[in-house]
């Protein structure tokens, strides 16, 4: 039996992701990359890799969004619940802003940033292909700006968590 690799990796960001022109003057931009299990999760939609990916969070992120979230309100920024709720199409608590045969992009706008997730699938890497999760963010003040150095160790934990944990269920 193939040995699978779970090991998720920090990647250059894809200049084929639909989201590369917003990498420049980023305040945030990062990609991990993890290969694909299974033939199945190869030719998932990708709408249910990212509900895979997203979903399903451990204790310890549920208890991290909590407090964050009882911080940010005193700031004017959304809750997760309040981003869960807004219209449109979502995953969570992002919005769905664009699917492809190979690539989700999901974010949320808010007056303090605007973020971008990109889920890429690579068919042609690795034995099933790969997964790339690249994320940008852009602040508009010192709120947005002070936000992400505060949870750039937890978004990086979080993403790697989340691929991992992913890969090793087979995005099932």
């Amino acid at each position: 039996m193939h040995e699978m690799n779970i090991a998720v990796r920090t990647v250059d960001l894809p200049s084929g992701a639909s989201i590369a022109p917003l990498y420049p003057g980023s305040n945030l931009a990062d990609a991990y990359a993890v290969d694909l299990p299974t033939a199945q999760a190869r030719q998932m939609d990708m709408q249910s890799l990212a509900r895979q990916l997203l979903g399903k969070q451990p204790g310890w992120a549920h208890k991290l969004m909590v407090l964050r979230d009882a911080i940010v309100a005193r700031f004017g920024i959304r809750t997760a619940k309040q981003m869960e709720a807004r219209p449109g199409k979502r995953i969570g608590i992002f919005r769905i802003y664009a699917v492809s045969d190979d690539e989700i992009i999901l974010g949320e706008d808010d007056s303090h940033l605007d973020f971008r997730l990109s889920v890429l699938r690579n068919r042609d890497a690795g034995r099933h292909g790969s997964v790339t999760v690249s994320s940008v963010v852009h602040c508009h003040n010192r709120v947005g700006r002070a936000y992400i150095l505060l949870i750039r160790p937890f978004h990086k934990l979080i993403v790697r968590h989340s691929l991992a944990r992913a890969a090793r269920a087979g995005f099932a």
